[in-house]
């Protein structure tokens, strides 16, 4: 009897450990919805590659990493973002990044001449004059911004939208960000995301962008706000 109590915990062990180790990460790399080639000649191939594959995929590791044995198991990246400041700066700097990017990569398409919505156009017509001037915030915010970090149009709790800008990899969902909302769309203003091509021209990167912004996307995400 004793024999086949020990082999029945053995078995409980090994299929616990297995079960453990074939478990998918919490958090994974997402795919694109288009080639790696298809935002060229404004995003270069080799960027893309090396930005989704190693820097995104890199954020992606070290996030689960940081939050291995934390009591995040129900947890949205969204939820752990909006109290980031009851995390590790690891956490931090990783759930940032995963966030950013993943945004990042659907408000990109090689679709050309997309528009906003009528709704999100009324909305930056009323508040900034016209999307071109919107745009001009924008780059001026991105270009001005002393380092690595991002560019962000938002939305906040009054159902506003406002330009603002973060540094590294932090957001505006974060409850440590100086103006707090919902991000809609963000240019990364990381060297990594222009180098390649651009090297120290970042203003000719944030001119470039716009041909590929995914205007419908930016809208969509708008709508499913209010």
């Amino acid at each position: 009897m004793k024999k086949f109590k020990s082999l029945i915990i053995c078995i409980i062990i090994i299929v616990f450990s297995v079960s453990k180790t074939n478990a998918q990460p919490k958090f994974q790399l997402p795919q694109l919805g288009y080639a790696y080639d298809a935002l060229e000649p404004f995003i270069d191939t080799q960027t893309m590659q090396i930005h989704h594959l190693k820097h995104h995929q890199s954020y992606v590791d070290n996030l689960n990493k940081a939050l291995e044995n934390t009591a995040t198991e129900n947890l949205s990246i969204e939820d752990i973002l909006k109290n980031i400041s009851s995390y590790s700066i690891a956490v931090r700097n990783n759930a940032g990044g995963h966030y950013n990017h993943s945004l990042f990569w659907t408000i990109l398409t090689p679709d050309k001449n997309t528009k906003p919505s009528e709704r999100l156009l009324q909305a930056i017509n009323q508040q900034f004059g016209s999307i071109d001037s919107l745009k001009k915030l924008l780059i001026s915010a991105a270009a001005g911004h002393f380092g690595s970090g991002w560019a962000w149009l938002s939305v906040d709790n009054n159902n506003k939208l406002f330009v603002s800008t973060t540094p590294n990899q932090d957001n505006p969902l974060m409850d440590i960000a100086e103006k707090k909302g919902k991000p809609i769309l963000g240019i990364d203003v990381w060297e990594h995301a222009y180098y390649l091509k651009y090297q120290n021209r970042r203003m000719d990167y944030l001119l470039a962008i716009w041909n590929v912004i995914d205007w419908e996307e930016v809208s969509r995400r708008y709508e499913m706000i209010e």
